[in-house]
């Protein structure tokens, strides 16, 4: 007699503004479109820390810590056991990360769609200059060109 389960596929997640996140990935992808956030740092439920910052980086490695530190969040997802979205009163999420008895609460400042546009006009900001930058040594290199002379 054989004792197979049947081949139903469990269908993954589906979070909406609350809940507990346990995929590194998935916690990878919700810090991504973070930009400025107002930090909170408990151990305990006895506050260590809190400030506002900008998130430089989000990335895996069981090597590296989480550091935060003048005004920027450097967070390593395995720092953490998992991350729990809450919503405030005013209906605003936020993210608690959770490790142990301790917490690293991220409430954003911005939405994703303001850092979109954010980084959307660096780049082209940026693109500007250089365009500038090049043209500018272009027309310097024409006018000490001693092979132009009229």
């Amino acid at each position: 007699m054989s004792h197979h389960l049947p081949h139903t596929k469990i269908p993954a997640p589906c979070i909406v503004n609350m809940g507990i996140v346990v995929n590194k990935l998935d916690i990878h992808r919700l810090l991504h479109d973070l930009g400025r956030v107002h930090y909170i740092y408990t151990q305990d439920h006895k506050l260590l820390s809190e400030g506002d910052g900008d998130i430089m980086e989000i990335f895996a490695n069981s090597q590296r810590s989480t550091l935060v530190t003048n005004n920027a969040l450097y967070l390593n997802v395995d720092s953490f056991d998992y991350l729990e979205l809450k919503q405030s009163p005013q209906q605003e999420t936020y993210f608690d990360l959770i490790q142990e008895q301790m917490c690293l609460r991220l409430i954003p400042l911005t939405t994703p769609l303001q850092e979109r546009r954010n980084r959307q006009f660096n780049v082209t900001v940026i693109e500007a200059m250089m365009d500038q930058v090049l043209a500018a040594r272009w027309d310097a290199e024409i006018d000490d060109d001693p092979s132009d002379s009229f």
